[in-house]
Formats: C-alpha cells, sequence, structure tokens
C-alpha cells in the first residue's frame, strides 16, 4: 500500500492501545509501519535495482524483528526520551506485520517468504492506492479532533479526547477489516466472472481481476488463452460482455524471443511480471533486427505498457542493446 495507508494505520493502532506499551508510541508506530520501505534507497543504483529489491527481505517474515527493533533505536536516539523496549519492540512488530499485510492485499504482491523462497505473493483485493481506505481511515482520525472542536465539555477535553480517540482507533481498525473482506468477497466473484466466459470462442487458461482504486465494483480483467490475452473491464453492478474485451495475439515463436530470454534484465524483470506478455517487431535501422519488448499485463496494455523491459536483437542473434523502463502510453 501507499505510505498514507501505512502511517494512518500507525498511528490509529497507537491510539487503540498500543501507546500504552511503551513511551513515544505513535512516533515508533507510525516509523514501524512504515520501515519494510526503507528498501527505497535501492532506487538509488537504478530502476531495475529498484524493481528487484522493492518488497525484498524488508518484507519477509523473518527480518520482521530487525525492522521492528529499526524503529525503536531511530525514535530513542533522535528523541532522547526512555522507552519501554520491550513493549516498543512488541508494539513495533504488530505495526511492521500490518505493512506486510496490507501489502499482501494489492496487485504488487510481496515476497514473505525470502530467502527460502522467491515466490511473489499477492491477493488482487486492493489497489495500492485505494481512495475508500484513505475516506474511512481519515474520517476516523480527525473524528476525535472535530469532537472536540464542537464539544460543550471543552474545559475537560483532554480525557474525552483520548477516550474518542480510541473508540474512533478501533472504529477505523475493524472498519478496514471489513472493508478488506469485502474486497476479498468482490475479488472472488470477478474472477469467477471472468472464468465462467468464452473469449472469441476459446476458454480462459488463466484469469486475474485488477482492482480499480475508486471503484469497489470495478476490476480490471486479464485473461490468458493459448493464443491470445485479452484485457477487459469488469463492473459487478452490471452484466459483463467478453466481447468488448480487448484481444492481443501472441507472437509466433521467433529465435529473438529466446535471445532476449538471455539478458539479465529479461530474467530479472520476468521473475517479477505476473502476466508476462510479449512483442515482437522490426528493429528500427537495422537490417533483419528485432525489437523485443515484454510487460505485465497486470500494469498495461500493448497500448499502453507499464513497466517493461526491452532488447534489440541483431541477425546474428546478438543483443544490441537491452533497456528496462517503468514505461510510458505508446500508441502502436
Amino acid at each position: 500500500m501507499d505510505p498514507l495507508t501505512h502511517t494512518a494505520t500507525g498511528l490509529l493502532l497507537s491510539r487503540a492501545g498500543l501507546n500504552r506499551w511503551t513511551p513515544c508510541a505513535a512516533a515508533i508506530l507510525m516509523l514501524a509501519a512504515n520501515a519494510p520501505d526503507i528498501d527505497i534507497v535501492t532506487a538509488a543504483g537504478g530502476s531495475l535495482n529498484y524493481l528487484h529489491y522493492h518488497r525484498h527481505l524488508t518484507h519477509s517474515l523473518v527480518a520482521m524483528p530487525a525492522m521492528a527493533l529499526l524503529p525503536v533505536l531511530v525514535v530513542r536516539l533522535i528523541g532522547r526520551k526512555p522507552v519501554n523496549w520491550l513493549g516498543a519492540w512488541c508494539a513495533s512488530m504488530i505495526a511492521v506485520a500490518s505493512h506486510l499485510l496490507l501489502d499482501w492485499t494489492n496487485s504488487y504482491g510481496i515476497r514473505l517468504l525470502l530467502p527460502f523462497s522467491p515466490r511473489w505473493l499477492r491477493l488482487d483485493w486492493t489497489n495500492v492506492i485505494d481512495l475508500w481506505i484513505w475516506a474511512g481511515l481519515g474520517i476516523c482520525l480527525l473524528g476525535p479532533f472535530l469532537a472536540r472542536l464542537v464539544g460543550s465539555e471543552i474545559a475537560s477535553g483532554a480525557p474525552l479526547n483520548r477516550r474518542h480517540g480510541r473508540a474512533a482507533a478501533w472504529t477505523a481498525l475493524a472498519f478496514l477489516l471489513l472493508y478488506e473482506g469485502g474486497r476479498a468477497t468482490s475479488h472472488a466473484r470477478a474472477a469467477a466472472t471472468l472464468d465462467s466466459r468464452l473469449y472469441r470462442q476459446s476458454s480462459p487458461l488463466r484469469t486475474s481481476a485488477i482492482p480499480d482504486a475508486a471503484n469497489p465494483f470495478r476490476w480490471r480483467g486479464v485473461v490468458e488463452t493459448a493464443d491470445f490475452d485479452a484485457v477487459a473491464d469488469l463492473n459487478l453492478a452490471s452484466e459483463f460482455d467478453p466481447s468488448r474485451a480487448a484481444v492481443f495475439i501472441k507472437p509466433e515463436p521467433d529465435p529473438a524471443l529466446d535471445t532476449a530470454r538471455q539478458s539479465e534484465i529479461f530474467r530479472q524483470f520476468l521473475a517479477f511480471a505476473e502476466i508476462p506478455f510479449w512483442r515482437i517487431s522490426p528493429a528500427p535501422d537495422m537490417d533483419g533486427g528485432k525489437l523485443v519488448e515484454v510487460f505485465d499485463l497486470r500494469f498495461g496494455t500493448p497500448l499502453a505498457p507499464g513497466p517493461m523491459a526491452s532488447a534489440t536483437v541483431d541477425a546474428r542473434q546478438h543483443i544490441v542493446h537491452a533497456n528496462f523502463q517503468w514505461g510510458l502510453p505508446r500508441p502502436r
């Protein structure tokens, strides 16, 4: 999920009662709820390096104790205030766990089992940015402050604010659990709808339902068949028409595809891509050369690709140039 959601979750965990476990709990928990994303420093090594190391070991179950200890150390050293080390570490562990669970729910995925397994795990329930989660958590965060402003008992506002803040925090966390449960049910319905249709008289081999950031009923369906992939908008509030799906024909076997796979850039990208789609075309300004591209249909289409790897392969099946980019719309 995005940093705003993680930070709000950490603050709500503090208000829900974890602030009783240690002084400076709010600061520790907000940092801990974001701690696994410390891997952003790997972006200094380039976009491909970031792709490889984002949601890597810092997002694994094995690293949780170290990730939980880091915010406690930071707050203790910078704030120069005493903390309850055991209570702070346990509370921080809960906040780090919330980060991993939230990341697991979205389509990007997470590698929880490193270093024992590099497998990406994803539930596809929510978008990396979910506006309904923003709204629900935001209301519960601001609610106690607004209640204090308009309350007639403002003279005794401190205890009232603590009591209301705790109730609002529990309400927010309950909302988050119920919302995720609803998204799980909605995702199951979307996946079943995609699986039950024919696409150009072909049965799907695999389907994926990718969540929308704003509309909980809307999903982006990706359907894989033997000869083509299809991308369709699916709204559970209306009838689904599979004939309106955009169809993209898979390329014929070509030696240039096998050559491109040998590139380290392609190997790293294919380890990440859950629904790879290949495209091959004549290379500009190169007789007999081929331009090979692969991208992930979770995040784009051939008309507007997201993250993708590309390679120029000459007529002798040598890679002249290989590149990775996060992707820009490219009409073709």
